[in-house]
């Protein structure tokens, strides 16, 4: 992972702040629907199975937290 320099994190921010100012509820939405469609059309088996694609995730999660990975 690359750390940006403090003026790309500047420009990111407000890069961000100014393009999604304006979006309503609506528009932030319909953006969403979009790219969940767009990510089923790439994976069909995306969310079929949620708790299982999690499973991995939260095993990490239990350990980096001292827990047993299948507390």
């Amino acid at each position: 992972m690359l750390n940006p320099s403090p003026l790309l994190a500047q420009f990111e921010s407000r890069y961000d702040r100014e393009t999604w100012q304006a979006d309503s509820f609506e528009a932030a939405l319909r953006r969403f629907a979009a790219l969940w469609t767009h990510a089923r059309h790439l994976n069909p088996e995306l969310g079929a199975d949620w708790e299982d694609d999690l499973e991995a995730d939260c095993a990490v999660a239990r350990a980096v937290n001292g827990l047993s990975p299948r507390a």
